[in-house]
């Protein structure tokens, strides 16, 4: 079978060490795997059903009640959405790219022809290449790679952002290879000893704005 046509259990070749795996994973975990209804196991609460990766999302980091933390959580699928009703309780797969029907879905073809145009409050630069790499290499691969990317964004978060700056670092997070922003995190953080948090702020942004222009990123919105 093509990676293009695979469905879910192709990539995880058994449904039951995977139900003990979530158990132990932790109560959060427990609670997405036992959303009411009939769905597939849940294994990536924080990766889109459509492609997305929710860890690079700007509301993924949002305090308090408004926070989402992820497509696949409980209360976000309680708000509704046309990728959950069809590829999670009709299709029974937990990603798009898992279903047999891929080549022929309007509305998915739809959503990554829009992706290729504009964004939404979260980008979409980065879904065309995604979907590639899980077709290549597989769900449990793409998610590595997104954690490793969602530790780099977790960094700027945390250590240059002034309040003004949450967006800008999703989108270097989601558009810039993973190596090339860590090394720019390094770069920056050693020379910001003894600057102010807006210091920082100012000098991440300065240098993540200088490397989209040379190479081409587009490190905003597209509307």
């Amino acid at each position: 079978m093509s990676p293009r046509t695979m469905s879910f259990s192709c990539i995880h070749s058994s449904p039951f060490p995977l139900r003990r795996e979530w158990r132990e994973s932790g109560e959060r975990f427990l609670e997405v795997a036992t959303v009411p209804g009939s769905l597939p196991p849940i294994m990536y609460p924080d990766l889109g059903i459509c492609g997305l990766s929710c860890r690079l999302c700007p509301r993924y980091y949002t305090d308090g009640s408004s926070r989402c933390h992820g497509c696949k959580t409980p209360s976000r699928m309680e708000a509704g959405c046309p990728f959950i009703t069809c590829a999670l309780r009709r299709q029974q797969v937990e990603f798009c790219v898992c279903c047999e029907d891929t080549d022929h879905c309007a509305r998915w073809q739809r959503h990554r022809s829009t992706g290729l145009e504009r964004d939404s409050f979260v980008s979409y630069q980065s879904l065309e290449r995604d979907i590639a790499y899980v077709q290549e290499h597989g769900i449990a691969a793409f998610s590595s790679i997104q954690e490793y990317r969602a530790s780099l964004l977790r960094v700027l978060l945390e250590e240059f952002n002034d309040g003004r700056s949450k967006t800008l670092f999703c989108i270097a997070a989601s558009v810039m290879g993973a190596e090339e922003l860590d090394q720019v995190i390094r770069t920056v953080h050693g020379h910001s000893e003894g600057l102010s948090k807006q210091e920082k702020a100012l000098l991440m942004r300065s240098q993540l704005m200088e490397i989209a222009k040379d190479r081409g990123y587009c490190l905003r919105l597209r509307q």
